[in-house]
């Protein structure tokens, strides 16, 4: 949940957002925040029978708190395997100390108190020269500016540093007059310049599944299709 979002929900309804996380793969939630003691932008601590950890992806060894990594988890409600994919499973587990963890793909860290936070996905990250973006910060920032109703940043190839990136972003209705470039310029405020979008796209709307949640994969797929076609991006 980026903070302004949560901001917004607090002064609208009095109500204070406490973040879970769990994946499809294991049935039911493995972390939450508890109630009397959340953390922003958490996904809170693992459940009774939970071990989660975080792990170096390349060494695949523990890396130690404050120290980001792949979060894995090892849970009674863990999934068997996937339907008649051993790659994927060969891909997916791992064993430390003799039990069966998930790699979850989601890059994280656990601080002193053993609160887990995510970054994003590992998938998602993208490599702007060598420097390392990760879009659910540049949407948390994006977020923040009143004009923006609904962001998703994806990756767009870039010919001098092989990615760059862009920002798909769904305007509010009051704020039709704010336009790409002054949306540029006000994230230069607040990030590195590597991190900033170098394009900007206003959408009218963004793919979601029934759930609610938002289809980053699909979007992050176009944009590598226009390329490779020789379509315009922007």
């Amino acid at each position: 949940m980026p903070q302004a979002v949560a901001q917004q929900l607090k002064a609208r309804t009095g109500l204070d957002y406490i973040e879970g996380y769990g994946l499809s793969e294991t049935m039911a939630a493995t972390h939450l925040n508890p109630p009397h003691r959340p953390k922003a932008q958490c996904l809170g601590l693992p459940l009774f029978g939970v071990d989660a950890r975080v792990i170096d992806p390349r060494t695949l060894r523990e890396v130690p708190p404050g120290a980001s990594g792949e979060i894995v988890v090892h849970a009674p409600q863990l999934m068997r395997d996937y339907w008649r994919q051993p790659q994927a499973d060969a891909a997916a587990f791992m064993c430390i100390e003799g039990k069966r963890f998930l790699r979850t793909g989601d890059f994280g860290r656990v601080d002193e108190e053993s609160y887990f936070f995510m970054t994003d996905r590992l998938k998602r990250m993208i490599n702007c020269g060598g420097l390392k973006v990760w879009p659910a910060e540049v949407e948390a920032l994006l977020y923040r500016h009143p004009a923006v109703q609904e962001v998703c940043v994806v990756a767009t190839p870039d010919a001098r540093r092989s990615e760059a990136v862009k920002a798909l972003v769904v305007r509010r209705t009051s704020s039709a007059d704010v336009d790409k470039r002054a949306l540029m310029h006000w994230t230069r405020q607040h990030l590195a310049a590597y991190k900033c979008p170098r394009v900007v796209k206003f959408v009218a709307s963004l793919p979601r599944l029934d759930s609610g949640k938002l289809l980053w994969r699909v979007l992050q797929d176009r944009e590598f299709l226009r390329a490779e076609s020789g379509r315009e991006t922007a």
